[in-house]
């Protein structure tokens, strides 16, 4: 699931895109940043489909042996396990993935040799030939084959991440995001009935999740020339060029969180951003924001702009 500091980096993502084009619609961009958040949870159901197609692909490579024009006696009797798995079986009838696959219009098998590359590569795995030999068929037991086939062939496939990576331009920074979802549907699926189950969803409160990103990425938007004052106020000495965007856009959103949220503890608004700083930009950035962002902190508390309230006013 997407929390606080995912949720942070796509408002960064695209406020920095804001910058960086000359049509600066605001409803276009709060379109295209609640889309790039949505593309996190295709991108947790196309890996899910993907799952399935794989157990699928058991009885095409099934028919494929039973065809050869010399098959063996395996060929006619294929062990037919993996087609059968309880857990691809109940997350197949799930409503909620039903809806999704349809939503995203998701269908691996337009290029089955996809598909095919991984269920070769699983079929001569000691794991799966472990799995077909267990006669154990519960829920738990299949859910183990699915978890190897996530991580060890899926995740492992250089032709599969290629084609997340050309289809999910944020591959890189949602990956890890994807991941936990699987997994957590993986562990959460615990009943035979499809009805019961219930599909991750893209953050443990939407409603106010949804509200922080929006919030954070207008109010920064809106107040952006407010925001560039306080910082020049605190860079007389710095050429305003020699300031990198990104530090610029982070110490921003910094000042938006301090300003307008006033749940979310000042610590935990500074700490966040400097964070993002080691990941979003360069080395010695984040020892400039955490000068600049304690001088503004202290302009903005002298002038008792700081409003805090319940848990934001604890600094930890």
């Amino acid at each position: 699931m997407l929390n606080r500091r995912h949720l942070r980096i796509k408002a960064l993502q695209n406020i920095f895109a804001w910058h960086m084009t000359d049509k600066r619609d605001v409803t276009s961009a709060k379109k295209a940043l609640m889309q790039s958040i949505d593309n996190v949870y295709e991108m947790y159901i196309w890996m899910l489909s993907l799952l399935v197609e794989v157990t699928e692909y058991t009885g095409i490579d099934a028919a494929e042996r039973a065809g050869k024009h010399l098959p063996t006696a395996e060929d006619l009797n294929p062990n037919l396990k993996l087609l059968n798995n309880k857990f691809a079986v109940v997350l197949k009838k799930n409503p909620d993935f039903i809806a999704a696959v349809n939503k995203y219009k998701i269908n691996w098998m337009s290029d089955p040799e996809f598909v095919k590359a991984i269920f070769n590569t699983l079929k001569t795995s000691p794991e799966y030939l472990a799995y077909l030999s267990d006669e154990t068929n519960s829920l738990e037991e299949s859910k183990s084959i699915i978890k190897f086939v996530f991580r060890k062939v899926i995740l492992k496939s250089h032709n599969i991440i290629q084609a997340f990576e050309d289809k999910f331009i944020n591959w890189s920074v949602d990956k890890e995001v994807m991941q936990g979802m699987v997994a957590k549907s993986i562990k959460n699926f615990t009943s035979e009935d499809p009805f019961v189950n219930k599909l991750t969803p893209i953050s443990q409160d939407w409603e106010e999740d949804s509200k922080f990103v929006e919030d954070l990425f207008i109010y920064t938007l809106k107040n952006d020339k407010e925001y560039q004052v306080y910082i020049a106020d605190r860079t007389k000495n710095w050429e305003s060029e020699r300031i990198a965007l990104m530090d610029t856009i982070l110490m921003k959103m910094a000042i938006c969180e301090l300003l307008n949220f006033p749940s979310i503890p000042v610590k935990v608004t500074i700490n966040e951003y400097l964070d993002l700083s080691k990941d979003y930009s360069t080395p010695k950035s984040n020892s400039f924001i955490n000068g600049i962002l304690d001088k503004i902190m202290g302009d903005l508390k002298r002038n008792n702009s700081i409003k805090k309230l319940g848990r934001g006013l604890i600094e930890e």
